[in-house]
C-alpha cells in the first residue's frame, strides 16, 4: 500500500489559523509570546518547506507573515519576528557565498568595501547554496535563546538604574516592569507609584504584585498623576510597541504621563525589548489605523439614560513622541530615542520594511 504523503503546505496554514485563532481568544497573549509563537512558525517553515534558493524561501516566508501580520494588525511583534527572520535569510545566504567564492580572503579588502554596492551578485538569492538550511536553524535557534532570556537580560540592569530609596513611577501593567522593579527591590529599597490607567484599571494588578513582593507600592488614579508628579524621581514604563522614528504606541493614558513627566523634568525610561522595535511610522493619529476601541461598558454603562445620545471612545494606546522619552532599555543595552534607527537598520532588511 501506498503512504499517504501530507502537504506541508496544508499543515503550515493550519497551523497559522490555530495561532490567529488563540491569539484573537486570548489563548496567547503577551508580547514574548506572540513573537516565540511566530518564531517557531517560521523556523518549522524552513524546516519543512521544499525549497531550493534563498530567494525561493524568502517569498514563503513573507507570504506567510503578510497573512500573519493582515490578520492580526495589532500585534506588532509578528510583523516584527517576520522581518527579522528575513533578514537573517539574507545574512545566512551573504556569509555562505562570501565563504563559497572568497574563501581564500577572510578579511574583505577597502577596494571590495568601496565597490560592494556595485556587486551584481550581492542581491541575487536566485542561487542555490549548499547549507544554507542548517545555518539559517542554527541561527533561529540562537534567536529563540536570545528571546527566552530577553527578561533577565533588562532586569539585570535595574541596579544602574534605580538608587537607593527613589520613588518610581509606572502606569498600567507590563510584566517587562514587574521583573525591572522587582530586581532592583533585591539589594535596595525603592517606591512605586502606580497608576491604575481607567478603565480597564489593569494597574491594580501591577501594584498587589509589587506589594506581595515586599515593594512599598501606592496605587492612584490616573488624575492624580500630575498632582504627584513633583515627588517622582523616575519613571519607569514598558510599551507595546517602539515605532521607527523613536515614539511609542503604549498604553492610553501614557502620553499624558510623559507629558507630566516634562512639565517636572523626570526622565522616562522606556523598557523596549529589541523585538518591539519596529520599522513603521505612524501615518496618521485615526483611531482605527492607530489604535483599538476597547468595550466602554466600565465608563458608560449601555443602560444609563446617557448612552442613548452620547458617543463614547475607549481607545487602548497612546501615541507617544519620542522628544517626551529620556532613555530606552533594551536587551542589549541603553538607548537615546534619536538611535532607535540605527537599532532598527540592524535588526531589518530595509526591502522588508514593507511586507
Amino acid at each position: 500500500m501506498k503512504e499517504l504523503k501530507v502537504d506541508s503546505s496544508a499543515v503550515a496554514g493550519q497551523e497559522n489559523a490555530k495561532f490567529i485563532q488563540d491569539v484573537r481568544l486570548r489563548k496567547i497573549s503577551g508580547s514574548l509570546n506572540l513573537a516565540s509563537k511566530t518564531l517557531q512558525l517560521m523556523k518549522d517553515l524552513v524546516a519543512k518547506e521544499s525549497w531550493k534558493t534563498a530567494e525561493a524561501l524568502l517569498t514563503l516566508i513573507r507570504s506567510q507573515g503578510r497573512f500573519l501580520a493582515e490578520a492580526l494588525p495589532h500585534d506588532i511583534v509578528v510583523a516584527n519576528t517576520t522581518r527579522r527572520v528575513m533578514k537573517i535569510v539574507r545574512e545566512e545566504y551573504d556569509s555562505s557565498r562570501v565563504v563559497q567564492f572568497d574563501d581564500g580572503q577572510s578579511i574583505p579588502s577597502l577596494h571590495k568595501l568601496v565597490t560592494q554596492g556595485a556587486d551584481p551578485e550581492r542581491d541575487n538569492y536566485s542561487k542555490p547554496m549548499p547549507g544554507l538550511k542548517d545555518a539559517l536553524m542554527d541561527h533561529l535557534s540562537e534567536i529563540e535563546t536570545e528571546l527566552e532570556t530577553t527578561g533577565d537580560s533588562i532586569s539585570a540592569q535595574a541596579a544602574e538604574h534605580i538608587h537607593s530609596a527613589e520613588l518610581i513611577m509606572t502606569i498600567g501593567y507590563s510584566r517587562a516592569v514587574e521583573k525591572f522593579l522587582r530586581k532592583a527591590a533585591e539589594t535596595r529599597p525603592i517606591e512605586v507609584v502606580v497608576v491604575e490607567c481607567a478603565p480597564d484599571c489593569r494597574g491594580q494588578q501591577l501594584a498587589a504584585n509589587l506589594a506581595r513582593a515586599k515593594i512599598q507600592t501606592t496605587l492612584i488614579s490616573d488624575a492624580a498623576i500630575f498632582a504627584i508628579m513633583s515627588r517622582i524621581n523616575k519613571i519607569i514604563i514598558g510599551t507595546h510597541s517602539v515605532l521607527a522614528n523613536g515614539g511609542l504606541q503604549a498604553v492610553c493614558g501614557t502620553y499624558s504621563l510623559a507629558l507630566s513627566a516634562k512639565h517636572f523634568s523626570v526622565p522616562v525610561i522606556v523598557l523596549a525589548p529589541t523585538y518591539k522595535l519596529t520599522p513603521v511610522h505612524l501615518c496618521n493619529y485615526e483611531q482605527g489605523d492607530f489604535n483599538i476601541l476597547g468595550n466602554t461598558e466600565a465608563v458608560l454603562p449601555a443602560k444609563s439614560s446617557a448612552a442613548r445620545f452620547t458617543k463614547a471612545y475607549n481607545p487602548l494606546f497612546d501615541y507617544v513622541p519620542p522628544e517626551l522619552v529620556t532613555l530606552f532599555i533594551t536587551n542589549n543595552g541603553t538607548n537615546a530615542p534619536s538611535y532607535i534607527y540605527r537599532l532598527i537598520s540592524e535588526l531589518y532588511h530595509p526591502e522588508d520594511n514593507q511586507l
